[in-house]
């Protein structure tokens, strides 16, 4: 059950020396200024049982004797220790001497915990602390009542399954002076448990507000262990209680009693306090008397200057209207500037519109007069430029024809896919076992080949090559993050760099033959992917034109210029010793880099082989 606390008096000293918290109203706590109510460990069966006498197996034969009589009636009687703190093996073997016992090591064991959460199984511990936590909550609410009031003068809500209840706050100002102005309550808590099927009544506390003991301003600063069914009153300056055992009873202050008689004398004002009270009547009466004269007078001067009050008022509205009136204008007139610029701007942009449109009128109608003859020469324009197509696809097939028989690419008999250039074999990128003077004198043939293709077809390749013969060399400028950028087509110590050369080389091949609309079926098949090129690019229906009077045009101005026709001249004849290997001669074993015949010793240098960019196609 609840414990019902007071203290002894307003400001008296508490148990623990610690004054009280003043009062906050003059008049003393009353009921409407009770805010609210909360239970703090709240149990409904608390264990006050106490713990019986442990059972001894010396109180057995004794039990019905008490220990004053038992040493009352034998003062002989030695103290011993009790058998529970002694080895009672070694007490029998000592009561009888005639049987003697081997003594056995005594074995300490470790009490077991008897506690139910002890258990070996981290379920079972949780399960049960959940029922015996489940087992203490409650379900409680509360009512206040007063004395000379038959009904509570209020009812709580109901809060469910708590040991620590909170309850809503509360205004007892609306039941009126009768209950809002009393200083004493009854409380009754009620609670129901889960095995209980209805609500009963645990604490009825008689209290008087004036008897409680501050906590603090909030409970969260106040640390201290509350007792069981502590009931805790929420006013607007903290948070009161009743912390004693003390009954709650409201001790009124003392009144004087008179000498000559028992009676109460009752306490009235003094006649000074009298005259005072009538002297501030006095002052408030004029005070009064006077506010009334003031307000006639300045009624009446209000009246009598009505017409000057009005005037200054009109004019003061007159003030702000006109204000408002040139707010309005100055905005109007930033519009009206603002639409004029734009006016402006749109008729300057329609008046150059005008313009661009007669402009464009003239020309379209001078376009118009000439269309006629544009047509004519559109006509004559294109039947030129399929002539010229045709014509330079016949020299490209002528040129290619005359690279075949410069560079003539053979299969190798018994062998797929296996071919020879100018009689040198070039495996297909395995290059295990190999001649490495063959291969590297193949390469710069193939090289070569590839260098002159790029030219004569106008398709630059994106990996340039340097033709050197056995010693060419192929550059990649479209990687990026590499060491080095020339690579060699001749085999060197560092396998994977003429690997890559390779590589790069059969890449050039490549975008030749998809510029040519070809597909490669195998990028690693040097020679036969090049065969397939210049097969396709031989491969026509029509003679081979014959190549055109008129040389190299294209050189330097200030040199001297050849003859234009090239028939019979020394350089042609050298050209054709040079780059026919019928006559017994290499074909790049005269040329340097550049494509010049290297002359022999104590000989005039020859000409240079002619590029692509050289020939005019008519």
């Amino acid at each position: 059950m609840a414990t019902a606390n007071t203290s002894s008096g307003l400001n008296n000293d508490d148990a623990s020396g610690r004054r009280e918290r003043p009062l906050l109203f003059p008049s003393g706590r009353k009921l409407r200024h009770l805010q609210g109510v909360t239970i703090r460990n709240l149990v409904v069966n608390p264990p006050n049982r106490a713990r019986g006498k442990t059972i001894d197996d010396e109180d057995i034969p004794n039990s019905f004797q008490s220990p004053s009589k038992i040493l009352a009636e034998d003062t002989n009687r030695t103290l011993h220790q009790s058998r529970s703190f002694s080895n009672l093996n070694l007490s029998a073997a000592s009561d009888d001497q005639n049987v003697r016992h081997e003594r056995l090591p005594v074995r300490q064991t470790r009490r077991k915990s008897t506690l139910p959460w002890s258990g070996p199984n981290p379920q079972a511990r949780q399960v049960r602390l959940e029922d015996i936590t489940r087992s203490r909550m409650v379900t409680s609410w509360f009512s206040i009542h007063c004395d000379g009031v038959t009904e509570p003068v209020y009812v709580s809500e109901i809060v469910e399954n708590a040991v620590n209840p909170n309850f809503r706050a509360f205004d007892l100002n609306p039941c009126g002076p009768l209950v809002s102005r009393m200083d004493h309550l009854t409380l009754k808590l009620w609670v129901k448990m889960a095995a209980m099927d209805d609500y009963m009544e645990l604490v009825e506390l008689n209290l008087h507000l004036q008897s409680l003991q501050f906590l603090g301003r909030s409970l969260d600063s106040f640390h201290q262990p509350l007792p069981a069914n502590s009931i805790l009153f929420h006013f607007p300056d903290g948070v009161y209680t009743n912390l004693t055992d003390i009954p709650p009873v409201w001790t009124p202050y003392p009144t004087p009693r008179s000498k000559s008689s028992d009676t109460a004398a009752v306490p009235t004002s003094s006649y000074d306090a009298l005259m005072r009270l009538a002297n501030l009547d006095e002052c408030i009466q004029d005070a009064l008397i006077t506010r009334e004269r003031l307000e006639s007078q300045i009624n009446s001067i209000l009246e009598k200057h009505q017409h000057a009050v009005k005037t200054a008022s009109d004019a003061s509205r007159a003030k702000d209207k006109l204000a408002l009136i040139k707010n309005a204008v100055s905005a109007e007139r930033k519009q009206l500037r603002l639409a004029t610029k734009r006016k402006e701007e749109l008729i300057a942009s329609i008046k150059t519109r005008k313009e661009a449109m007669d402009n464009g009128t003239r020309i379209r109608e001078k376009v118009s007069s000439h269309l006629p003859d544009a047509r004519v020469k559109l006509g004559s324009s294109t039947k030129l430029l399929d002539q010229n197509t045709e014509e330079t696809k016949g020299q490209i097939r002528r040129i290619s024809e005359d690279l075949n028989e410069i560079y003539p690419i053979e299969p190798i008999a018994d062998k797929p896919l296996a071919f020879t250039i100018a009689g040198l074999a070039l495996p297909n990128s395995n290059f295990t076992d190999i001649d490495r003077d063959a291969v590297a004198a193949a390469l710069g043939y193939t090289a070569h080949l590839v260098y002159l293709l790029s030219l004569y077809l106008s398709i630059p390749v994106p990996y340039p090559i340097t033709p050197y013969s056995s010693s060419s060399l192929i550059q990649d400028l479209v990687s990026t993050a590499l060491p080095q950028r020339t690579y060699p087509l001749h085999p060197v110590n560092v396998q994977y760099r003429f690997e890559y050369g390779v590589f790069l080389l059969n890449k050039d091949i490549e975008f030749l033959l998809n510029k040519q609309g070809l597909r490669v079926l195998d990028i690693r098949h040097t020679l036969p992917n090049l065969k397939y090129l210049l097969y396709v690019l031989t491969a026509r229906s029509s003679e081979i034109p014959a190549r055109k009077a008129g040389g190299i045009r294209g050189l330097l101005p200030g040199r001297l210029t050849p003859s234009l026709s090239r028939r019979g001249s020394e350089d042609s004849v050298a050209y054709g010793e040079a780059v026919n290997p019928r006559r017994g001669m290499s074909p790049i074993s005269k040329l340097n880099g550049n494509g010049e015949i290297s002359p022999d010793k104590g000989k005039k240098p020859m000409a240079a082989i002619p590029s692509a960019s050289s020939f005019q196609v008519a």
